[in-house]
C-alpha cells in the first residue's frame, strides 16, 4: 500500500470540499486533477496540493518584458501581489507563520533554472522554507487542516485560537517560500505534523454551487 492509498488519521475517504480562497480570476497549477502527486512528492503532505495564480483579463500574472525573459522579476510587478487571501473553510487558527521575504519572481528559463538547483536546499531548511508566510485552519480538533501558503509578508491578519469563517481574510497573495511568482498554494492533510502527516484529496465549490476538482491551467474566475 503507497502513501495515497494509505488511510488518513482523519479516518476520511471522500474529497474535502473547500470554497475558493479568493475573488477574481486565478490560473490554476499543479492541479491534483492532472497528476498525483500533484507536486511530484508526498513530503510535507502535498500530495493532492494545488495552485492558484492570479492572472489578467489576458490570462497574464504580469507584463511580459525583457525582465521575464532572461533575469528575475520584482514581485510587486505581478497581478496578484497583495490580493486578499480568503479563509475557505469554517474552523479555527492553528498555526501561522508571518516575517519571511518576498523574494524576486521567476519566469526566465536561466531563473527557474538556477531556482530548481537550490530546491534541495530549501527542502532541507524544512516546511518553513516551502510554505513561507502561511496559515493553518483545522476544520476540527483533530483536523482536517487546510494550509494556506506563500502569503506577503507582513499581512497574516488572524491568529492562531481565531475562530475562522469562509471568506474572513487571513492574509494577502504573496511570493515567500518556495514561489517562483505570487500565487496562493493550497492543501489539505490529516495533522501538521509535516514530517508524517498524509495529504487528503480535495474539491471546491464556487458561489454558484458547482463542485468540482479545476483542471491544469484552468481559469477559475469567481
Amino acid at each position: 500500500m503507497d502513501d495515497q492509498e494509505a488511510p488518513s488519521r482523519t479516518g476520511m475517504s471522500t474529497p474535502v470540499e473547500l470554497d475558493f480562497p479568493f475573488r477574481g480570476r486565478w490560473l490554476v497549477q499543479n492541479s491534483p486533477d492532472r497528476r498525483v502527486p500533484s507536486h511530484g512528492t508526498h513530503l510535507f503532505g502535498t500530495t493532492y496540493a494545488i495552485d492558484f495564480v492570479p492572472v489578467d483579463e489576458r490570462g497574464r500574472s504580469a507584463p511580459r518584458t525583457w525582465r521575464s525573459l532572461v533575469s528575475v522579476e520584482s514581485p510587486e510587478t505581478f497581478v496578484g501581489f497583495g490580493r486578499p487571501v480568503l479563509a475557505p473553510v469554517a474552523g479555527t487558527v492553528v498555526a501561522v507563520h508571518d516575517g519571511e521575504s518576498d523574494h524576486e519572481a521567476r519566469r526566465s528559463q536561466p531563473a527557474l533554472l538556477a531556482y530548481a538547483l537550490s530546491q534541495a536546499g530549501r527542502v532541507r531548511r524544512g516546511p518553513t522554507a516551502i510554505a513561507g508566510n502561511h496559515v493553518v485552519i483545522a476544520l476540527a480538533q483533530t483536523g482536517p487542516f487546510v494550509l494556506l501558503a506563500h502569503l506577503r509578508r507582513g499581512s497574516v491578519s488572524v491568529r492562531p485560537g481565531d475562530p475562522i469563517r469562509p471568506g474572513d481574510v487571513v492574509g494577502t497573495c504573496g511570493n515567500s517560500g518556495n514561489s517562483t511568482e505570487p500565487h496562493v498554494h493550497v492543501q489539505v492533510t490529516d495533522s501538521t505534523d509535516w514530517g508524517t502527516t498524509r495529504g487528503l484529496p480535495i474539491v471546491f465549490r464556487s458561489p454558484s454551487g458547482r463542485v468540482w476538482l479545476p483542471g491544469e491551467r484552468e481559469v477559475v474566475d469567481v
